[in-house]
């Protein structure tokens, strides 16, 4: 049955029922006319069926049964197969506007990490995407994504394509949906949090099991999606819904000072700004212009989570710049070396060059 399917004939061409129409009437010598006196219909209307303006429906299907003598499911059958075959062919040019559009959309990454079907025919492809997207055409890409388009491209960013970001948002939000949380809860939230540090030391295999389970029970999915070409993010922060928040993160970090900083930078987003924002975070930590004033309160909220600032400044203020001073202070304020050094880094007070080897360097799996 398969076979019989993928090879069925499909025309690329639709005969017009009002042609039909017009060639029986033409072969029993029968005038537009006298059909409409002998079916009722007016005139004008019989002239809209010819000219394909007007379909068939099964009352009119009736009357030529009896009028013209062919079976209702004739012209029944003939109207359906010109409908569906007159848009399919306009989907087929729709589609081929469309592959303008999935030449921005990095497939072959997504297919390599197994997200989507590999197709050799361009429009097969793209329609393996728009299902991805869970979308029917590119027309309600804009609709869904309208303004992650419009920040991308107020940005200037020529090597960051919106629908790249997009794919990767999108495949978060389905990695989102299979984790069940709880409703969304803040005082919890903020406890998880604190929790949620004391994991800065581990390594991903036994923090991020931990760290999802703490989130999911305060109404918060956290999930790790590879990034992908022409993206450029490094985190992203939503909500699905009133009840249920997603933080996603991409396996771009390689230092935990970064990973860590990006997660306490979305939670900020989560607890101090509105349920109807989208956030997304370049690999530089910098925002892509959607709020720059909100995106400086969660950078402030994730350096004080991570490290208070009160003791940073003190260990800034003494001058001390070895690594055995840092460890020191690390293990003083419950935190991994390698988030003090990075802090450092930021405040200027320690060269990029320097501590490095305090950090701890991840490897990621399923990794492009």
């Amino acid at each position: 049955m398969g076979d019989s399917v993928k090879n069925q004939y499909r025309p690329n061409y639709a005969i017009l029922p009002g042609d039909v129409l017009s060639d029986e009437l033409e072969l029993r010598e029968m005038s537009q006319q006298e059909l409409s006196r002998r079916t009722g219909l007016t005139p004008k209307h019989i002239v809209s069926i010819i000219k394909g303006k007007s379909p068939i429906t099964p009352e009119t299907a009736l009357k030529f049964e009896r009028t013209i003598g062919m079976p209702a499911n004739y012209w029944l059958n003939l109207e359906s197969n010109y409908q569906e075959i007159k848009a399919r062919l306009a989907e087929e040019e729709r589609l081929e506007a469309d592959l303008t559009w999935l030449k921005r959309v990095p497939v072959a990454a997504m297919a390599k990490l197994g997200w989507i079907e590999r197709h050799k025919d361009k429009k097969g492809q793209l329609k393996e995407v728009l299902k991805f997207f869970g979308i029917a055409s590119v027309d309600q890409w804009d609709d869904m994504w309208p303004r992650l388009s419009v920040a991308y491209r107020q940005s200037r960013q020529n090597t960051v394509f919106p629908e790249a970001v997009s794919a990767w948002l999108r495949k978060g939000e389905l990695e989102a949906a299979s984790i069940h949380c709880a409703p969304y809860n803040k005082p919890a939230f903020r406890r998880a949090l604190d929790q949620i540090r004391a994991l800065t030391d581990m390594p991903p295999q036994e923090f991020v099991p931990k760290m999802q389970a703490l989130c999911a029970e305060a109404g918060v999915a956290v999930v790790f999606v590879p990034s992908l070409p022409k993206t450029g993010v490094s985190g992203a922060t939503r909500w699905i819904h009133s009840n249920k928040a997603v933080i996603q993160l991409s396996l771009r970090y390689r230092s935990n000072d970064h990973l860590w900083f990006t997660f306490f930078h979305e939670a900020g987003h989560i607890l101090l700004h509105g349920k109807k924002d989208l956030f997304i975070e370049k690999a530089n930590n910098s925002s892509n212009g959607l709020d720059e004033e909100k995106e400086a309160e969660a950078n402030h909220f994730a350096e004080n989570e991570l490290i208070p600032r009160r003791e940073l400044d003190k260990l800034i203020e003494s001058g001390a710049r070895t690594k055995a001073a840092i460890c020191a202070f690390a293990k003083q304020v419950g935190i991994a070396p390698g988030i003090v050094v990075g802090q450092l880094q930021h405040r200027g007070f320690l060269d990029f060059k320097h501590c490095n080897d305090l950090k701890y360097f991840y490897s990621w799996d399923h990794e492009l």
